[in-house]
């Protein structure tokens, strides 16, 4: 039993706080410590404070402590008083968070308040994407630091009286070592902490965060389906329309038959449909059971740990998350930067590819940001890459594109491209699950022997198969999703200069608040109480700051009551009661 800890409160800083902080800050890093001249105002702050973010702890009403979060939209870190980041490699990593000021009042110190608060700011930069952390450690705290999972560079530095060490680690292993070593704590303290942070006190066990929170609101064993039609699921990309009348037809007229019957063993005959209505030869064609099926298999199959990946940020989660956690290899980022619409500029990406990658990954269009590059442009890419290079394009939103936008004729007929194809997403077929894969018969034939049999379901090989006999139903469709795009992202941008609107080439929408006002986490939960749901963007990468949402667009009805909802959420989080 941990003493000392029932009603602790954990919340990020307030404005009406920074006058506590800054008077503990001064008695016991001035008065205390003596890193700083003591002062007659009896408060201690410096020109960092504009750019941190607070986390605090209450206990009783009273100040309990506090720690300090520099994210890298900051723009400057305390770090730079001491240290050039040219010299150390740790530092010059892009979208470093610094924890920092880990501070308790002397009359709470040894009771887990110190360690709580390290454990809210890792939660917090989980939260906003962080993948890298780095802190200035006193002398003295080391060991604390060191249990909690961070790494000592054997960098000194020292602030008037105080030594202090530069210390570092990456996100996925601290989360990873604290819930190994301290996971049975945290989970007896749960119910007798106030978490007040946007982030959930526990993170999620294993896989990758994912949107679709909304199939929540369905019951845990699906025991409220009729509230399907209660909420709008913006959070997930799964279609506003239904499937192709043939596809709707065939799944009505043999459901008993379909679940009760075992499928073709390796889907020749979905195969050779894809074929017929690509123009791919069926040694070209690969299936799964969706996109994340293939990935899975491709990825494990192709690479080690001693691989080198380069993936573009931000950018689907799902392939960090295979290739850092599952696989264990090595990811560069090739940043997407939002001052330029998050354009990939195939220039700068063949700049980038003379490192020599194993594998590059690119979405496109691109979730989430919505960008598209041209398919003339990433040929001429992957033309000109180093001998060695492989490339995996994924394409699940490429109908929404527009025409003759996919890359699969090229992938079929070079040796270093494979294309990934969802039939899921843009043929309304998300919960039936089926992809295929594009590329040189090799790689395909190598796919294929990893394959279990029976691996896409029967139901899902026939409503594939009579969705894609109907292009002309999805072309209109995807026509007028581009329509009601623009209709939800004029209703949003009309909430007022404080929000940006972007149209992605998909079907979706960013919104992106202010700086300064609420944070994206907020929104999206304000908007699910009242039975919208959004996705927080945060947790896939610090390029969005904590202030983007990523809205899907449904029929007309639900875009307004979206657009009403959202208008309403920040109008009352600006102007709380």
């Amino acid at each position: 039993m941990v003493v000392g800890i029932d009603e602790l409160e954990l919340r990020p800083g307030a404005d009406a706080d920074r006058e506590w902080i800054y008077r503990l800050r001064h008695e016991v890093y001035a008065r205390e410590l003596g890193q700083h001249p003591a002062n007659d105002a009896g408060q201690l702050s410096d020109e960092f404070d504009e750019g941190n973010v607070y986390i605090v702890a209450v206990h009783q009403g009273h100040p309990a402590g506090f720690i300090s979060v520099t994210p890298p939209w900051a723009g400057r870190y305390s770090i730079d008083k001491y240290l050039r980041r040219t010299e150390h490699p740790v530092l010059r990593q892009d979208g470093l968070f610094e924890i920092r000021i880990l501070t308790v009042d002397p009359a709470r110190r040894g009771r887990m308040t110190g360690r709580l608060l390290m454990y809210a700011a890792l939660r917090w930069v989980m939260a906003h994407g962080g993948r890298t952390i780095v802190a200035l450690g006193r002398a003295e705290l080391l060991p604390m630091y060191r249990e909690l999972g961070l790494t000592s560079t054997g960098t000194p530095v020292r602030s008037g009286a105080v030594a202090f060490e530069l210390l570092t680690g990456e996100v996925a292993g601290l989360a990873q070592q604290t819930l190994r070593r301290y996971g049975p704590v945290l989970r007896d303290l749960e119910p007798r902490l106030r978490w007040r942070l946007e982030t959930p006190f526990l993170p999620g066990t294993g896989g990758c965060e994912h949107g679709g929170t909304s199939i929540g609101a369905l019951g845990r064993r699906f025991d409220a389906l009729q509230a399907h039609g209660d909420v709008v699921p913006a959070d997930v990309l799964d279609a506003w329309f239904p499937p192709a009348p043939g596809a709707a037809a065939a799944l009505a007229a043999h459901q008993d038959w379909m679940v009760r019957t075992s499928p073709p063993a390796q889907a020749e005959g979905l195969i050779e449909e894809i074929g017929t209505r690509r123009g791919l030869p069926a040694e070209a064609i690969a299936v799964g059971a969706g996109s994340s099926d293939l990935i899975f298999r491709a990825f494990r199959g192709w690479l080690e740990a001693s691989c080198r990946v380069l993936l573009i940020d931000p950018s689907y989660g799902e392939y960090a998350h295979v290739i850092e956690h599952v696989i264990g290899c090595r990811a560069d980022r090739f940043t997407l930067r939002r001052q330029e619409g998050w354009r990939i500029d195939p220039n700068r990406l063949g700049e980038a590819l003379r490192a020599r990658y194993d594998l590059v990954v690119v979405v496109n269009p691109n979730n989430p940001t919505g960008a598209h590059l041209d398919a003339d442009d990433l040929r001429q890419v992957l033309a000109a890459a180093p001998g060695g290079t492989r490339f995996w394009i994924d394409e699940a939103y490429a109908g929404y594109a527009g025409p003759g936008r996919s890359l699969e004729p090229y992938a079929a007929a070079a040796d270093n491209t494979v294309v990934c194809t969802s039939l899921s997403k843009m043929y309304a077929l998300s919960g039936l699950r089926a992809a295929y894969l594009t590329g040189p018969a090799q790689i395909v034939a190598e796919l294929r022997r990893w394959s279990p049999p029976w691996g896409v379901s029967l139901p899902a090989q026939i409503a594939a198969v009579h969705a894609l006999r109907d292009p002309a139903y999805y072309a209109g469709r995807w026509a007028q999703t581009a329509a009601l795009r623009a209709e939800l992202a004029a209703a949003l941008a009309a909430i007022g200069q404080d929000v940006h609107v972007q149209e992605a080439a998909a079907n979706f929408v960013l919104l992106t608040l202010a700086r300064g006002g609420p944070a994206a986490a907020r929104l999206v939960r304000r908007c699910r109480e009242r039975g919208v749901f959004l996705r927080d963007l945060s947790p896939i990468s610090p390029a969005f700051e904590g202030r983007t949402v990523r809205i899907a667009v449904r029929e007309a009805t639900a875009n307004a009551r979206i657009a009403e909802t959202v208008t309403t959420a920040l109008h009352d989080l600006r102007n709380p009661a």
